[in-house]
């Protein structure tokens, strides 16, 4: 009797580890690693931050170091950790930096009562200043007069109180603003001519791709208006890429706007004509220059128009060296893109490439790139065919439309042999996919918020939710220098998974 409850139970197990691989939709199935083809991942180790404490886990799943801050870390090439002063992205004080073995080594509090930082930061090298620097994103304050100056219908805005508008900030290691960029410095409208922003006699906002539209039907101005959620710096193009919740990424110019020594040469540069849009992508409908999603005469059937992007949560470039180098990775959370059926993508895009299919060495405004007609992938993926971008040269979703799905949060990171790091923030899922999209890796987070559980049941989203992960390989430099020892699991099971 004793031997025939053992098969059963091992019967289970399998059961539950066989229906989680590769996201099988299951209700309930065993946290940390679930499947490893060794013979075609990218070997390192993989870091994430959740509750308060950055794990650095080997391709088991062993923990191999851990610092004690974990919101949204970003490793740094000398092996610290920077993060948030709280556990949580949506809103935070300022910034803590703590060295390998966790001791404080730099801190930084915004004191101005008129910014508010959220989301994200990056430490970055300025080549300009020969110095490291911190960039950051951080809700601005708006007056209702300033809203009104500028051009913003009163018709739409409650007399526009509480408004905000996203901001990136510079700060030296002093903790001084050395420049900043502010999207209230590049807006645009076309409802009240005597304002110095109006698009002028014979144009329209379709006219200026360049600045963002002041009066985006449905969306006026409000507190946390574009929700801006990540940044990335490109050192050799010293540009700066900002994401929107609201479905577009923004590419805009640090080096050409930047002035050593001179904060506030710098601050009216990046607020000039120099600091408007280099490129945008995801919703040519918000500047006029495509059609929006929506529902159709009949109401069971919607279109995506022509937008690409929605709810999305990590837009970053590949680094040179790497496959794609200079291409730009977005994790595409899909939200309000009125699909039939929803789910997440992650897009690579090409911002070079023109009607042709080719690379022309400069920024291309999407809409000139044009559009492929997207079919249905299968006949039961309950997907409608849609127009995607010519600019989007790679995608990478699940086949079961949300066994890779979050509707928050999230990243993706391409890796040296081609493959690509995917997180979904909300089941705490972490994949390695393969250029053709095989799974080759794949990481449930235990670390829940009833504790830290090796078999996780079914629960309401975030419950063990991972806001991004990365990869670092055995030779990366953060790791020069470092004796690991890779230990226990988080859970302290020995690891049991699937592979090939």
């Amino acid at each position: 009797m004793k031997m025939i409850r053992l098969i059963i139970r091992l019967a289970v197990l399998v059961f539950f580890s066989v229906n989680s691989l590769h996201a099988f939709e299951a209700l309930q199935g065993p946290t940390e690693l679930l499947y490893w083809d060794k013979t075609n991942t990218f070997n390192g180790y993989t870091w994430f931050g959740v509750r308060g404490t950055t794990y650095l886990v080997d391709m088991e799943g062993r923990v191999a170091h851990t610092w004690p801050i974990g919101t949204n870390p970003h490793v740094l090439t000398n092996g610290n950790v920077l993060d948030a002063a709280k556990d949580d992205p949506s809103g935070f004080g300022g910034f803590t930096e703590v060295d390998w073995d966790g001791k404080i080594a730099w801190q930084y509090t915004e004191t101005r009562s008129t910014y508010a930082p959220h989301h994200d930061f990056l430490r970055i090298f300025n080549r300009k200043l020969n110095a490291f620097t911190t960039l950051y994103i951080a809700n601005k304050t708006v007056s209702s007069n300033q809203c009104i100056a500028a051009g913003c219908n009163p018709a739409f805005g409650r007399n526009y109180t509480n408004a905000q508008m996203d901001a990136i900030v510079e700060i030296d290691m002093s903790g001084s603003v050395i420049w900043e960029w502010w999207f209230f410095d590049h807006i645009v409208q076309d409802f009240d001519p005597t304002k110095a922003n109006y698009v002028g006699a014979g144009k329209t906002i379709a006219d200026y791709p360049g600045r963002l539209n002041i009066n985006i039907p449905g969306l006026p101005v409000q507190r946390d208006w574009l929700h801006c959620n990540s940044i990335d710096y490109n050192e050799a193009l010293d540009q700066v890429v900002i994401n929107s919740v609201r479905g577009e990424f923004y590419v805009v110019d640090h080096g050409n706007t930047f002035l050593v020594g001179n904060p506030s040469g710098s601050l009216a540069l990046a607020a000039g004509p120099a600091g408007d849009f280099l490129y945008r992508f995801g919703d040519p409908a918000r500047y006029s220059q495509g059609n929006p999603p929506s529902i159709l005469t009949n109401w069971t059937v919607s279109t995506t128009g022509h937008k690409q992007i929605g709810g999305s949560h990590h837009d970053s470039w590949i680094p040179d060296g790497l496959p794609g180098a200079g291409r730009l990775l977005v994790f595409n959370n899909a939200q309000n893109l009125f699909e039939h059926t929803q789910g997440s993508y992650v897009f690579e895009i090409d911002p070079f490439l023109n009607a042709q299919g080719i690379g022309s060495g400069a920024y291309v405004n999407p809409p000139d790139a044009g559009y492929n007609l997207w079919p249905a992938p299968a006949p039961t993926a309950g997907k409608n065919p849609k127009l995607m971008s010519k600019q989007i040269v790679w995608s990478y979703s699940s086949k079961s439309s949300h066994g890779m799905f979050s509707h928050i949060g999230s990243s993706a990171q391409r890796l040296p042999n081609g493959n690509t790091l995917v997180c979904a923030d909300t089941e705490g899922h972490i994949i390695e996919v393969t250029p053709s999209g095989e799974p080759v890796w794949e990481y449930i987070n235990p670390v829940t918020s009833s504790g830290i559980l090796k078999f996780k049941k079914d629960n309401w989203p975030m419950y063990n939710s991972i806001f991004r992960a990365f990869r670092l390989g055995t030779n990366d430099p953060v790791l020069a220098g470092r004796t690991l020892t890779s230990g226990k699991t988080i859970t302290g099971r020995i690891p049991s998974y699937h592979s090939p």
